[in-house]
Formats: structure tokens, C-alpha cells, sequence
């Protein structure tokens, strides 16, 4: 669902309804990492896609120290949606990772899977710069959005032509905060 121009501008707060409650997001990124730690290597880079994704690489990152193990973790910002609900398709580095990935597994951490068109980059990006595997892991897969060929390796639910906000998604960069992940309501 794409919102208008009219609806981003609104002044008033749109009704959220939950989708995900806090405690089944909770449960799920918990078993995430139970099953990240059994089948990925003790040196895993994990690099996070600012800025939807930090509650749940945050949240996830503790899950994984708890499920034993303790990797390292760096962060890109990249951009392909400005302030707008719709991917331009062209993404752009606003902030570059730090960590050297030549010869390591990376676990690419990101907060929803829709076109594709800005995991794709950033794993093609990891792997020119010599990452020896790049997992892709998730929380949320729209696959009806899909543009490219990219699938997650790891996904926390899937979900469908809903527009999200909540637990690091926005709207225009507002409800990142929510403890859950909602839906916008349309007004009638």
C-alpha cells in the first residue's frame, strides 16, 4: 500500500494497529539468533543497514551474545527512500562501514526485505569488497514487493501489502520508536 502525498502530510496521527506485539517480536528474534548461532562461523561480521533496521540489529545482537555468540558489528546507512514510501530504486553510501570484510562471513542485518534493490546493493557491495559469504537476515519479507532477485537467508515473518511502522520502521521518520510493528490505517 503506497500512502498519498495528502495522507504523509497529515497533520493529526493515523490510527497503527499492531501486527507483531512486542513479545511475539521478542520470541522471534530469539529464535533468530538461536538458529544464526548454530549455522554461521565464530568470526561473523555483522553490519546492520541504518536506519530502519537498528532496534532489531540491536535487539538481535543481544539474543546472539545470549545464544553464545559474540561477534563483531558495523553499520551502513544507505538510501533509497528519502522521506517518501516508495523506493527511487538508485541507492546511494550515506555512511560506510569501517571494518575490513575481506575474507569473512558477513551477516547483513536489515529491518524489511521489499524491492530488494537496497540489500541486493549492499551485498553485491560486500562481496566485490571481498567478503568470502554474505547472509542476508531480515526481520520482515514483503516478497510481493520484490524487484530483484534477492531472498533472505534468515526471515522473521513475513508479511504483505501492509505499510509498517514501529520497532526502527518509519513514516517519513516518525513511529521508529514503537515497541511493536503496526500497520497505518487508511482513513475512509
Amino acid at each position: 500500500m503506497t500512502l498519498s502525498n495528502d495522507e504523509l502530510a497529515m497533520p493529526d496521527r493515523p490510527t497503527v494497529s499492531i501486527r507483531f506485539s512486542a513479545q511475539q517480536i521478542a520470541e522471534r528474534v530469539d529464535a533468530m539468533a538461536g538458529e544464526l548461532a548454530a549455522k554461521l562461523p565464530a568470526d561473523t561480521l555483522v553490519v546492520s543497514v541504518l536506519k530502519g533496521s537498528f532496534v532489531f540489529a540491536a535487539d538481535l545482537i543481544r539474543a546472539l551474545s545470549r545464544a553464545g555468540a559474540d561477534w563483531s558489528m558495523d553499520f551502513v546507512t544507505l538510501s533509497s527512500y528519502g522521506t517518501g514510501t516508495e523506493t527511487t530504486g538508485r541507492v546511494r553510501i550515506v555512511r560506510d562501514i569501517v571494518d575490513d570484510v575481506r575474507h569473512r562471513e558477513v551477516l547483513l542485518v536489515d529491518d524489511i526485505l521489499e524491492s530488494g534493490y537496497t540489500l541486493s546493493f549492499a551485498k553485491n557491495l560486500l562481496i566485490e569488497r571481498g567478503a568470502r559469504h554474505v547472509s542476508v537476515c531480515t526481520l520482515l519479507d514483503k516478497t510481493g514487493k520484490r524487484r530483484t532477485k534477492l531472498e533472505a537467508d534468515f526471515v522473521g515473518f513475513q508479511v504483505g501489502d501492509e505499510f509498517l511502522v514501529g520497532y526502527g520502521l518509519d513514516w517519513a521518520h516518525r513511529f521508529r520508536g514503537l515497541p511493536y510493528i503496526g500497520v497505518v490505517e487508511k482513513k475512509s
